[in-house]
């Protein structure tokens, strides 16, 4: 597949017919936003500018992707020396393939200022020192995102799952470990705090008493997992799924296993900074769970001109909001290889610098 610039791993057939049998074909994207205090933790992540404004981050995105601006924050999501958010990336390829897309709020800590499913969840609680959500509460976010992943598999091909949560690699490892899976976590940054995230998971495992799946993710995770569980459960009976993500989406994929979904529908899409994380050993810890198709796109983005882009080849931010497996989207729909979308990558980038 190297002409579409898409890279198969994992079960590499499954990875070649699934991609055989999308090029051309409808897409639709789903970005869930939610929130977990553990983010909170000094050093954890490099989403938001500081703490103060990491409870902005993905309803932030959210809002980006729907009007090209912000609402709840004055910028579009940058750091200061000029690193933007991964939805930039997702932007742009559901913009190129005039993919559509709809926003499920799964607990954000503010709600974005553009229409979305709401599930009515809180954020997650700081898992170093307490369970996340209730074990109804996960009953519930399943429940749900149920509902919407039906609701938004009719008519169309394939479903693209992304999320948008700081803190979210720490919870997700923290429910992999629940799991029995022997997992690391990729980073948003290229020195991984992997101590300080470990410290946390190790607090959070000792309130483990039960191998109920349900209690694990309530204890361990944040209320974006049970939603897009739920969302993949559902909707990969009806259609193709990609996951899109990196550690997330195989927490997401690990209790999906444990309650039922369609693994021969389903794939995970992610760029290749994931792949290429040596301490994230990403390819690894799908293998552990099930034996799918994983599909990984490199953006070139060490080609661009630009700083604040070429840092993500660098170790920084890597994945996120769906970037990787929208790209992939866009890819499979319009022909166009990663290289050609650099260059509207690069045009939008300069568009929301002028803007911060």
């Amino acid at each position: 597949m190297d002409e579409l610039s898409i890279t198969c791993h994992g079960n590499e057939q499954n990875a070649k017919n699934f991609i055989s049998l999308l090029e051309k074909k409808r897409f639709r994207f789903s970005l869930i936003i939610s929130y977990t205090e553990t983010s909170e933790i000094p050093g954890i992540t490099i989403a938001g500018a500081n703490k103060e404004f990491l409870k902005f981050t993905s309803p932030a995105d959210a809002e980006y992707l729907s009007l090209g601006k912000c609402r709840c924050i004055d910028t579009i999501p940058m750091s200061p020396d000029g690193k933007p958010t991964p939805a930039l990336l997702t932007k742009v390829s559901l913009n190129t393939a005039k993919i559509p897309h709809f926003v499920v709020n799964a607990g954000s800590m503010v709600l974005p200022d553009v229409s979305s499913f709401d599930a009515l969840l809180q954020p997650g609680k700081n898992i170093a020192e307490a369970p996340a959500m209730t074990k109804e509460d996960v009953h519930n976010a399943v429940d749900f995102g149920r509902v919407i992943g039906k609701s938004l598999s009719k008519s169309i091909d394939c479903l693209v799952i992304g999320e948008s949560i700081p803190g979210g690699t720490t919870t997700a490892l923290s429910v992999l470990k629940g799991f029995g899976i022997d997992a690391s976590v990729s980073s948003s940054m290229p020195k991984n705090p992997i101590e300080i995230k470990q410290k946390t998971v190790s607090s959070a495992l000792k309130r483990i008493k039960s191998d109920d799946p349900f209690e694990i993710v309530a204890n361990l995770g944040d209320p974006m997992i049970p939603v897009c569980t739920g969302m993949l459960s559902e909707a990969s009976n009806h259609c193709n799924v990609i996951l899109a993500g990196g550690t997330q989406m195989t927490a997401v994929l690990a209790f999906a296993k444990k309650i039922g979904y369609n693994k021969d529908n389903t794939a995970i899409g992610c760029t290749s900074y994931i792949i290429d994380d040596v301490d994230a050993k990403f390819l690894d810890t799908v293998k552990q769970i099930d034996d799918i198709a994983v599909l990984s796109v490199d953006p070139h983005l060490s080609e661009s001109q630009f700083f604040g882009l070429r840092s993500y080849s660098e170790g920084f931010v890597k994945e996120g909001a769906g970037a990787g497996g929208c790209l992939i989207a866009a890819i499979l729909k319009t022909g166009r290889t990663s290289q050609k979308l650099l260059e509207l990558i690069e045009t939008e980038y300069q568009r929301i610098s002028t803007l911060q």
